[in-house]
């Protein structure tokens, strides 16, 4: 109350006012409309909605494959950042500006295109089914289409903090008797622990949520690659609105709980990382 600085904007209760006013609009009226929804059904069927053997089998596709798919882009996702901000070579601006294209691509666009490319008959399909694999319509595709869409979250979350990092730290390093591994160990991961971390969080709430890419290339059969996020959308097409809205009271409550552990563990990295 008595910070009388000089605000850009006007004052805290006019623009905290339009903050609650825009984030009940859009976020807490509808999550409060589909809990509301979900009340009006009788605990039993609310259970039995919910603890489905095919609604099962569909949360552990749906979390499993987005934890997975948020922790290859954890990895790869920082070295492809860390490359970017490093190196410099021919045709870097045109791979910087396509590590964005899953955010401008519609989903639809991405998951035809994914599902063309690892079908049986597919450019990259063809030889993994001759060696065995099958990417497309199995588990295996949507973990690609989720690593796909999720890509972006990792890069652009660590790249402005490795560019904020004095590359003359790194130097000095090796100067001092570190190694390569301590290097990254003492100098570079406690700076970029916190980004990354809320990359990996990024990609795997964008994972959880995912639709239009995953839709096509899991080829949807019930108990092996039904997503969560498509069983919701076949219970409204079969009119049962109360199931969907179960499932999705599961899916949100999930979707929170897990992102405030995330929260914590990305707070506890940034005290870490002052502290260092």
């Amino acid at each position: 109350m008595g910070d009388r600085r000089r605000r850009i904007l006007p004052g805290f209760g006019l623009t905290m006012g339009f903050t609650l006013f825009y984030l009940s609009l859009v976020v807490l009226i509808p999550l409060t409309a589909l809990l509301l929804r979900t009340s009006a059904m009788t605990w039993e069927k609310f259970r039995a909605a919910v603890t489905d053997p095919r609604a099962i089998a569909s949360y552990e596709l749906t979390f499993g494959a987005s934890l997975f798919a948020a922790l290859v882009n954890l990895v790869c996702g920082f070295l492809v950042a860390w490359v970017l901000v490093r190196y410099t070579f021919p045709g870097r601006k045109l791979i910087d500006a396509l590590v964005d294209l899953p955010f401008a691509l519609p989903t639809a666009v991405a998951g035809v295109t994914l599902t063309t490319i690892y079908a049986p008959h597919g450019w990259l399909g063809r030889p993994l089914e001759a060696i065995g694999v099958h990417a497309a319509y199995s588990r295996l595709g949507v973990v690609l289409a989720l690593t796909f869409v999720g890509l972006p979250f990792v890069v652009r979350t660590v790249q402005p903090v490795l560019e904020g990092l004095d590359p003359a730290m790194e130097e000095a390093a090796p100067s001092l008797g570190a190694g390569r591994l301590q290097t990254f160990r003492r100098v570079i991961l406690p700076v970029a622990a916190p980004a990354a971390v809320t990359g990996f969080t990024l990609a795997f709430a964008r994972a959880v949520g995912e639709y239009g890419s995953v839709v096509f290339i899991s080829g949807n059969m019930p108990m092996r690659t039904e997503i969560t996020p498509l069983l919701i959308v076949t219970k409204l097409e079969q009119y049962d609105v109360a199931g969907a809205t179960a499932l999705a009271v599961v899916m949100l409550v999930f979707s929170f709980a897990m992102l405030l552990v995330v929260n914590v563990l990305q707070a506890a990295a940034r005290r870490r990382a002052g502290g260092s």
